[in-house]
Parts: structure tokens; sequence; C-alpha cells
């Protein structure tokens, strides 16, 4: 859906003429390829909608703000709606930096997540009625709120509760995850669902964020606990072997970085010292290195080894569907020295306003953590540009898509790839037994993430950034 909005200038004026190479005029309206969607928050449709004229005289039991409907149990709004369904789905461990008795108020809620979670089940929050999926809707609309005992409350918030729920599963679940045969996930992938399921980050306060950011000195409120990319839970490995690639699987793998465009991009990402760059500017060069990408991806189908197998119109249909995971997946990889380079330094001289910061939603604060933990998953693995190219060829292949033609020649297709990746990889990295695995569960969360971002308001763009590149450059930079 186009828009047309545009976000204000703002923080940062940035005196003196020189600045951005080519900067812009004016801020150009937003790109027409999809890159700004619709910012409507979603409504799950599980929850029980309060009439206008009743909603507008409810307030949230959680933080005073107008009230939506009764959301698990108890009249809330949709930003406690949905923080508490996010903390309880990602079985999220928050801390206290004060006296566990933080005010919770519309303005001050995003200031501590630990004492917003306890508000939330000491007010009767049925976490019972979130649905295991993790999907729209509640799973019992008629159950009301509950009270729990202050031993059960004390579990959940300290992640008791969710390490016995990861032990029950880890013995009694499915832990073949390596095939494309396992019906885990429709798309022969790992799902959201699972990869998300059992990590615990800890994000310690919006106040903190935002004093971090501005250049003040305090610790860093980013902790990454390693989740489910460590295959405890499944059977012993056999011992690594000598072994050939099949000739077949590197001529196509061959065919596939060839179709690559490797070569830097061409926007232009340089400043001078001394000037501060504004929203309006910052925003204008993320479109521009958003179209550079998405053409990039359009020349990249054309190359494609197998692009007579299938018709334009799925292609069509794939590319308008997977274009923003592509992209980020190239950001993560290949261009990955200059998003995390060149774009850091520029999102660096900008300076968000008071009102930006305070204005950022909950939405974007997920999209923000989950970004970070990726980039360190992808730092870590030092991914390949043949992994890459078939990690991108598999994410492309996605038979779920609808409107498809030919989706079980595109499943097919998918198996194609999966299989040479996979034996690429363990040829290549032998004693590196869990890195196949490894890489493919990072594909379901490029998914979520790409779906998420779309949902992010226009303005707060230039501020995500700027706080993802920031965390990553810096963090990197002290290893």
């Amino acid at each position: 859906m186009e828009r047309d909005e545009r976000p204000p200038s703002g923080g940062g004026g940035g005196g003196g003429s020189a600045g951005l190479l080519e900067p812009p005029a004016a801020l150009p309206p937003p790109p027409r390829n999809g890159f700004c969607q619709d910012e409507l928050a979603e409504l799950d449709p599980g929850t029980i909608s309060v009439p206008d004229d009743r909603a507008e005289q409810r307030t949230c039991l959680i933080c005073g703000d107008r009230a939506t409907g009764l959301h698990y149990g108890i009249i809330s709004c949709e930003g406690c709606k949905g923080f508490f369904k996010r903390s309880i789905c990602n079985k999220r461990v928050y801390r206290c930096s004060r006296d566990k008795n933080c005010v919770m108020s519309r303005k001050q809620r995003n200031r501590c997540q630990y004492c917003r979670l306890l508000k939330c089940l000491q007010m009767g929050m049925n976490r019972k009625a979130i649905r295991e999926d993790g999907m729209p809707g509640g799973r019992n609309k008629s159950i009301g709120p509950v009270q729990i005992s202050e031993e059960e409350i004390e579990r959940i918030m300290s992640g008791q509760e969710f390490e016995e729920e990861a032990n029950h599963w880890s013995n009694h679940g499915d832990s073949d995850h390596s095939s494309p045969g396992n019906r885990a996930s429709e798309s022969n992938q790992p799902s959201p669902g699972s990869t998300l399921s059992s990590r615990s980050v800890e994000l310690n306060g919006f106040m903190a964020f935002r004093e971090q950011y501005m250049g003040m000195s305090v610790p860093p409120h980013y902790q990454y606990i390693p989740h489910l990319f460590s295959y405890s839970g499944h059977s012993p490995l056999l011992p690594p072997q000598a072994r050939s690639l099949d000739p077949q699987s590197y001529s196509l793998i061959h065919q596939l970085v060839s179709a690559e465009d490797l070569e830097p991009l061409g926007t232009p990402m340089l400043i001078e010292d001394g000037y501060a760059v504004t929203q309006a500017e910052l925003f204008a060069l993320l479109c521009r290195l958003a179209d550079e990408l998405l053409f990039r991806q359009i020349a990249w189908i054309k190359k494609l080894p197998f692009f007579c197998e299938l018709s334009i119109k799925d292609y069509t249909c794939l590319l308008s569907s997977t274009w923003q995971e592509l992209i980020l997946l190239s950001s993560l990889t290949v261009y990955s020295k200059q998003i995390f380079g060149e774009l850091a330094d520029v999102t660096a001289k900008y300076s968000p306003s008071d009102e930006e910061l305070h204005r950022f939603s909950d939405e974007g604060m997920e999209v923000i953590e989950r970004l970070i933990y990726l980039y360190h998953k992808f730092h870590q693995l030092k991914v390949s540009n043949e992994e890459y190219a078939c990690m991108k060829a598999i994410n492309f292949l996605n038979q779920d898509i609808r409107g498809l033609t030919s989706a079980s020649q595109l499943e097919q297709l998918n198996k194609r790839y999966w299989y040479i990746c996979q034996d690429f990889t363990e040829y290549k990295y032998t004693h590196q037994p869990n890195r196949f695995p490894d890489l493919m569960m990072c594909l379901p969360e490029i998914r979520y993430i790409a779906g998420k971002m779309v949902n992010v308001p226009l303005e707060q763009l230039p501020l995500l950034f700027k706080v993802v590149l920031h965390s990553c450059k810096t963090s990197v930079g002290k290893e």
C-alpha cells in the first residue's frame, strides 16, 4: 500500500552547506515498491472489542491509557496487550534496576519491562489465553482474569517456569530439524515460533535505552543468551569424516554465486565532519538504499539457473512477498561492511529529539532487539558467499505464498537447493556439524523481522536504524 506520509524533519538541524553526498532537496515520497507500508496497528481477532463509546470511558488496568477491549482476561490498551503477549510467547526474563515497584503510566510504562509484566500478572492477565503458536487471536475467548499465587508469579518472572517447559520439550519433542521432509514447518524450514520460543533477551527500560544512545555513559542493556541454536536435545552426531563435494552441487552453487551482484553498493553514504544529519535526510538515504537493493534483487532473478523453469507471474508473486527478506539477508551478509560501517557513520550524525524517543513504539523495540540478536548470530557464523547464495534461493523459493501457479515445482526447487546447501556446508565446514541447522534456523527469524518492520511507523525508521547500527558496531568493536 502506498503512503503519502513524510517524517517531520527534526533533531540535529545540521548547519552548513556540506553534508550527505547528493543531499536531497526535500524528502521524496516513499518508493512505490512497498518499502513503506500501512502503519495501522494490527488488532488480534481473538480479543473482545469494547464499543467505541464505552472504550472512551475505560482505561487500561496496567498503565491507565485508553483501553481498546478485553485482552487476555482484563481491560487493557493495545500496547500492554502486545507487550504481555510478546513477553509470554518469547519467554522473556526482565530485570528491574530499582525496587520492583516502578510507576506504571502511559508515559512511563516503557521504562521498566519487569514491573510492567509483573503488574500484568498481578492484575490478572491470563497467559494461558495466548495461543501457543503466537498467531493473533486468543486461545479461549471466554476465559476472564485469573488470580495466581505470589510463588507462581515469581516463577514466571525469574524464568524458572520457562526453563521447565523447555526441558520438557527437549526430553519429549521431535529433534529432527535437519531435513526438508520434516513437517514441523509447512515451508520445509523451522517455524518462526520454534526459533523464538526459548530465547530470553533482556532489554531493561526505555529510559536506559534513551540515555545510552544519546551519548550518556551507561552500561549496555542487551544480554545475548544462547537458545535453540545449541542442539543439546539432539541425538549425538557422528564424528566428521573426509568427503568430497558432488560435482553437480558445485556447479549449481557456482551458478548461484555468479547471479549475485557482490560489488559494493553505489548509494553515497559519506558525510563531512561536523555535519548534523536531519531525520528527513536519513530517511531519504534509507529509501535510496532500499531502492538500490531491490533493483539488485530484480536483476538477480533474471540470472538464476532455474529462471526458465517458472513463469513470470510466479516470479512476480515471489518477489513481491519476499523482497524485504532478501534485502535484510543481503544487508546482514554480503553488504554488512557498508551497512554496519558507512551507514552507521551516517546515523551517528543524526540526533533524535526527545519527542521521537518518547513516541517510539513497542513494536519498534522488538524489531531492534531481534535485529541486534540476528546480527550477532551472522557475525558469529561468518556466512560465506556460497552459503548466502543458497540461503537466499531457499528463502525465495517459498511454495506457501498465495497466488502461485506451480507450488509443487517450487517445492522441488526448494528441496534441491536445501540439499545442495547442506552438501556444501558439511563438505566445507567438517568440524562444524551444527552449522547447516544454524544457517537454516536464521531464515524464519529473518521472515519474522521483515514482517514486523513494515508495521513500524515511517518516522521511527531513522531512530530504529541508528540504535541497531550503533549497538552492533559498538559491540563488535569491543571484541
